[in-house]
């Protein structure tokens, strides 16, 4: 699954540079005479890197992992654990199941463009246009109409007819706006146990006349051994997993 995602990354990224080649204004330099083919290299190996740099922010701002990622740091706020799971472990949970939630998106983009673009059966344009339908399907599916429509009405952009004729430079702001929502809701959810656990302790000491005790001392036990005994870990990735169905 992993490398399918890769191969389809890979893929969209070279299917699309040359259609935003043929769209992208002209530049030239006049370096005099001497060495054109030399120079005309160095201007496309840095457009180039330029497009592989911010490539993969784009890639994960258009999938499940920026809701899964806030998510995830609201649980481990809820906690009081700052330091525990590690950021590794945090981001890698992430970005696995990530993979897990995109791989139907990732299969189908690599069947409709990606893949006939490689046999040589569609233009790049054609292929970019057909393989990005699922992604736009999919941001489309958890974009809210109001955050879309904010985004078409600061651009003063035409309303389109449909959404196949939706313009990605404006879905996929709406798409982030909607996530982080999303991402904030489900974390106020999360942390009103927490808190709870936090009042009923901090009630109990002071009932017990041990006000000199900081409550978090024992709510953070309490709290661990609460989410260890439900399970939490599996509720968590399930949950999140089928709010993107």
């Amino acid at each position: 699954m992993i490398s399918r995602c890769v191969v389809v990354f890979a893929g969209l990224v070279s299917v699309a540079w040359p259609a935003l080649a043929a769209a992208a204004p002209s530049l030239q330099l006049d370096l005099g005479a001497e060495a054109p083919a030399q120079a005309d290299a160095a201007v496309k190996m840095v457009l180039v890197l330029t497009v592989l740099a911010v490539a993969p922010a784009l890639l994960l701002a258009t999938t499940s992992f920026l809701r899964i990622a806030i998510v995830l740091a609201f649980v481990r706020s809820g906690l009081g654990i700052q330091g525990m799971p590690p950021n590794q472990v945090m981001m890698a949970l992430a970005l696995f199941l990530t993979f897990a939630v995109m791989g139907p998106v990732a299969s189908e983009v690599y069947g409709r463009g990606l893949g006939p673009y490689l046999r040589g059966e569609l233009a790049a344009e054609a292929a970019f246009a057909s393989g990005s339908a699922p992604l736009r399907d999919f941001m489309l599916r958890q974009t809210r109409a109001e955050d879309l429509e904010l985004f078409y009405e600061l651009h003063r952009a035409p309303r389109p007819a449909s959404p196949g004729e939706l313009r990605l430079s404006l879905l996929v702001p709406a798409f982030i706006t909607s996530e982080l929502r999303t991402a904030f809701e489900m974390g106020f959810l999360l942390l009103v146990p927490f808190l709870l656990v936090d009042l009923v302790v901090a009630s109990i000491l002071v009932s017990m006349g041990m006000v000199m005790v900081p409550p978090t001392l024992v709510s953070l036990p309490v709290k661990v051994m609460l989410f260890v005994v439900a399970d939490g870990w599996h509720l968590l990735v399930g949950s999140l997993a089928r709010s993107f169905a």
